[in-house]
Order: C-alpha cells, then sequence, then structure tokens
C-alpha cells in the first residue's frame, strides 16, 4: 500500500505548472457570481464565506477546488513551500453534499463546508495515514477519527488535507530542523522561502499562510502552534490542556500536549475552537470546560465565540513580561507600539515584570517530556497495524536499519535517552512534574496574576524566522511559550507586525480556562491594528 500524498499529489490529474494569474481567473470561473476566491478568501471570515453561501454567491464545492488548485499552484510548484502533504480524495463529494444539505437544512454546523487541514500527527480515517513525517509510519491507517477530528466533522468541517510537521513533533534529535521530516522533506515559509517556518506545526502555519485551506489544526507541546503561527504572521490557540481531546493524537507528553487552531483571523480560530473544545472521557487527562458544553453531542457556539469584542481591552490588567524580551532590538520596538495601542484601546499596563528568582523548570520539563513520550507512544504504537513498530525501543531500531533515509541530517539521542527512562511511578518522574507544575504555575504565571491584580500576560511570541540549516538546526532569539506549556494554560499570539517583512508575533496568556478573557483582549488589539499581510513568497 502507498500512502494516498503519492497517489495524488504526485499523479495528480490536473497539470502542475499554474501560474497565480492562471489560479485567479479559475477561482473566479468557478465561483457563483464570480467571487475573487484568492482575494476574499485571504480576509473573509467563517461567518462571511458562511453567508455567501447562504446567500448562493458561494458554494462548499466552489470553495474546496479553489484550494485544491492553490494547492498545486502554489504548494507543489511555483514558490514550493511543500507544506500540504497528503489530500483527501473524497473532499470534493463532501462539499457537494454540503451544498445540497444548506438548500434543505440550513448550515449543520459552525464549520459546514470549510475545508481544514490536519497536522500529520493526528487520526483522521479520509484515506490519509498517520505518520509524524516519519518513514517508520508511512502505512499507518487509522481505523478511527481521532477524537478532535470526529467533533470537526460533526460541526460541518471537510478535512481537506494533512500538512507537514518537524518529525516526531521535533522529538527525536537536539539537532533537528523545524519543518524537515524523512517522509515528505523541508517545508519553507512563505515570506521568505529561505527562513524556516518554525515548529513542530510547521506545514499547518506556511499552509494558513499562504492561504490553502481556511484553517488548519496543530499540536503543541512546548511552542508547536504558536511559534509556527507567529512566525507565519497567524493567530495561534494554545487552549487549556485537556479542553481539547489528545485521543488519536500521537504523543509527546500527556501533562502538556494540546491542538489547537491556526487561522488567518482570530474569529476563525475562536469558532474551530469552539468546535472541537469538548470534554472526552478518552483523553488521559481531560478537563471539562466551564465554557463549553457538549450539548448532547451536537456542537453549538459557545461563549467563547461571544468573547470576540471590539471593546475586549477595556479596563483589562496586562503585566509586561519583560523577562522574555530583550533579545531583538526591532522586536522589542514593535512591542513597544504593542503596549501603547493595548493602552489606547483602554488596558492598564503593568510593566518590568519578571518571574521571582530561582523560578525556573526546563531540566524539570525536558526529564517529564522524555518519561511521558516513552510512556505514551508505546500506547498509541500498540494500537496500530501489527507491520509497524510497535514500541519506542522497535522505532530507534527502524531508524537505525535506514538511517540513510531516516537520519541524512540528525540523529535520535531524543529517542535513546526516552527509552532509558522507567515507568511513571518512578520519583524522578513524580518530583520533576510537581516542580515543573508548581513553578510555573503557584510560582510563575499564577503569582504574577495574584500579586498585581492582573487579568494576562503579555510578551513577544519569539523573534523572527532563522535561515533553515539542516546542517546546525534551528536558531531561536528568544521564545515566550514555555510559561503556558509547562503550567498548561492558555496562549494566544497574534500579529504583532513586521521585522523586514518577517512576521512577528504578541503572546497573551494568563491562567487556566482564561481562553474568554484571552480572546476579548486578543480581538480588540486585532481589529484595532489589523497587522496581518499576506506572503510574497520571497527568496531573500
Amino acid at each position: 500500500m502507498i500512502s494516498l500524498f503519492h497517489s495524488l499529489k504526485r499523479f495528480s490529474l490536473k497539470p502542475i505548472a499554474v501560474s497565480l494569474v492562471v489560479l485567479s481567473n479559475l477561482a473566479i470561473a468557478e465561483a457563483p457570481n464570480s467571487i475573487d476566491l484568492a482575494t476574499f478568501t485571504e480576509h473573509a471570515t467563517i461567518p462571511e464565506l458562511h453567508q455567501k453561501m447562504q446567500s448562493g454567491e458561494l458554494t462548499s464545492e466552489a470553495l474546496v477546488r479553489f484550494y485544491l488548485a492553490r494547492i498545486e499552484a502554489i504548494d507543489d510548484s511555483g514558490p514550493t513551500i511543500n507544506s500540504v502533504v497528503q489530500l483527501n480524495a473524497n473532499a470534493i463529494a463532501q462539499a457537494k453534499a454540503y451544498d445540497l444539505s444548506v438548500k434543505t437544512e440550513g448550515l449543520k454546523g459552525v464549520l459546514h463546508g470549510i475545508p481544514v487541514l490536519l497536522k500529520d500527527n493526528i487520526d483522521t480515517t479520509d484515506g490519509m495515514a498517520n505518520t509524524a513525517g516519519s518513514i517508520a509510519l508511512a502505512n499507518n491507517f487509522p481505523a478511527q477519527d481521532a477524537f478532535l477530528v470526529s467533533q470537526l466533522k460533526r460541526a460541518g468541517a471537510i478535512i481537506l488535507g494533512k500538512t507537514n510537521l518537524s518529525e516526531w513533533a521535533n522529538f527525536r534529535s537536539d539537532k533537528s530542523t523545524s519543518g524537515w521530516t524523512s517522509l515528505y522533506g523541508q517545508t519553507k515559509n512563505p515570506y521568505d522561502l529561505t527562513r524556516n517556518p518554525c515548529g513542530s506545526s510547521s506545514g499547518s502555519g506556511a499552509a494558513i499562510a499562504a492561504n490553502l485551506a481556511t484553517v488548519a489544526i496543530g499540536t503543541e507541546t512546548d511552542g508547536s502552534i504558536t511559534c509556527p503561527a507567529a512566525i507565519n504572521g497567524l493567530v495561534g490557540i494554545k487552549p487549556t490542556i485537556g479542553t481539547v481531546s489528545r485521543h488519536g493524537i500521537i504523543p509527546i507528553a500527556f501533562s502538556q500536549d494540546t491542538a489547537g487552531p491556526m487561522a488567518r483571523n482570530l474569529t476563525d480560530a475562536v469558532i474551530t475552537l469552539s468546535a472541537i473544545s469538548v470534554y472526552d472521557e478518552q483523553d488521559p487527562a481531560p478537563t471539562e470546560a466551564n465554557y463549553q458544553a457538549n450539548n448532547g453531542g451536537v456542537v453549538k457556539p459557545t461563549a467563547l465565540s461571544g468573547a470576540l469584542k471590539a471593546d475586549g481591552l477595556k479596563g483589562k490588567r496586562i503585566g509586561v513580561l519583560r523577562q522574555l524580551s530583550g533579545y531583538h532590538r526591532d522586536v522589542d520596538q514593535l512591542l513597544a507600539n504593542a503596549i501603547e495601542r493595548l493602552q489606547q484601546q483602554g488596558a492598564i499596563i503593568v510593566d518590568d515584570l519578571a518571574f521571582d528568582d530561582g523560578v525556573s523548570w526546563g531540566a524539570q520539563e525536558y526529564e517529564v517530556l522524555l518519561y511521558e513520550f516513552k510512556e505514551g507512544i508505546n500506547k498509541y504504537l500498540a494500537g496500530t497495524d501489527k507491520s509497524l513498530p510497535k514500541t519506542l525501543a522497535e522505532l530507534i531500531a527502524y531508524n537505525e536499519q535506514h538511517s540513510d533515509r531516516a537520519m541524512p541530517y540528525f540523529g535520535q539521542e531524543i529517542f535513546i535517552s526516552a527509552q532509558s527512562k522507567g515507568d511513571l511511578t518512578d520519583k524522578a518522574y513524580l518530583d520533576a512534574l510537581a516542580h515543573a507544575k508548581k513553578m510555573s504555575q503557584s510560582q510563575g504565571i499564577d503569582k504574577l496574576l495574584g500579586d498585581h491584580q492582573l487579568d494576562l500576560l503579555i510578551a513577544p511570541t519569539t523573534g523572527p524566522a532563522w535561515k533553515t540549516d539542516l546542517t546546525n538546526g534551528d536558531n531561536f532569539s528568544g521564545s515566550a511559550t514555555s510559561p503556558a506549556a509547562v503550567s498548561g494554560y492558555p496562549h494566544i499570539t497574534l500579529p504583532m507586525g513586521y521585522v523586514s517583512g518577517l512576521p512577528v508575533g504578541l503572546s497573551m496568556f494568563s491562567t487556566q480556562l482564561t481562553e474568554p478573557v484571552l480572546i476579548e483582549a486578543a480581538f480588540a488589539y486585532e481589529q484595532a491594528t489589523k497587522h496581518r499581510q499576506p506572503p510574497k513568497f520571497l527568496s531573500n
């Protein structure tokens, strides 16, 4: 059996060399009433797409066909960003069915007929393998959807395809390059094709920045939604741990893993999050969020969408975590500009904050991830086809046997370290977990919020994209992802501006289940600034 990636993308019946001009004309021809989809979809929100569908000016089929043609023109040829690696062969048929139903039954749900891309570590039964980008899992075809995928479909979404990532979600080697996998190769940043898209949700970030779908789902353990969202000029939401089910996702660590939406605007990200924030008893540590109810299995809009308020910054007390800035002069200037805009919108700024001396968790976080990865990956592999590696030890052996393809640029020292760990009953693991949570929660984020009576904290998400370098690996200048990642608290990043044409994000994070608070602040800032600009696919 070969991956559907090969059957659809390598042997597509459509001509590969499609210019952007031809693509734009194709979109106009396929959309009812001659909507210029290339222009409209760049800025339209999901409610605006639905308005056009209900009025008859747009169909889901036209939208799907537009994105499939755009993937060929931009992802496979032309700029060749290599972000979408598998396609759903039934996407057009599914779109046609939704177009028929909207005429008689109205919109099925909040994502009716909307094309969604999945990071290629999420199980789906749409004929696409779930690979983590590894040649070892090239033929891992799941028997059932991940829980979040079932919720997307229940809300009416069309799973358009799967996106490239950093192999094993950047948890195989400490010298890895974000956006590279042994199965699919390197994803490029659409703002500058020589630069990195960040990881591990690299393909999700690059694809949505390039307007290859309406929204994508990424996953994060520490920065894997928020970094690629920031570096690709997007909104990314990492929700409170356990509010989005991890069931059916290839894991790293259940105490930090989560899935979340990546979109060109906050409205689409919030609508998508509302669809997948549903309690799941199969999750290893579910949190039944107080803003979401399953409503008997029918996904409905929640208080999340109600938090999209243009005056959402009024009266908000916001702390500036300067400890997470200062690594790039131009980024610091963008932060200063952002603070000024926040104040103009009614926010109260408390500046120059830092965690107390001695508050750290890095070594303990890594220890926890090693233990939980071994436990989690062994459980996931146990449920896959018998022809695939069944344990972490077998994965290590597979990579050694196929090292010319699996490890041409970097090794698997993280795999080997994880394999050496014991069970989750080990004192070393329990002590590390308790320390990391205490430092990031009660002694970290919660203490800053309480001491200064704050609603949220802000910092630059990370610096501008670096040059992709398969020899030396990634080159982060700074990052604000770890506090929210280790604590398990929510984190939103959204465009803050540009440095030499490269996007930079503003991070907003707070305590557990404060998504509505963050959404209010983020939406007011987004609407007041409108920073996002489409990429130009340059090669600098």
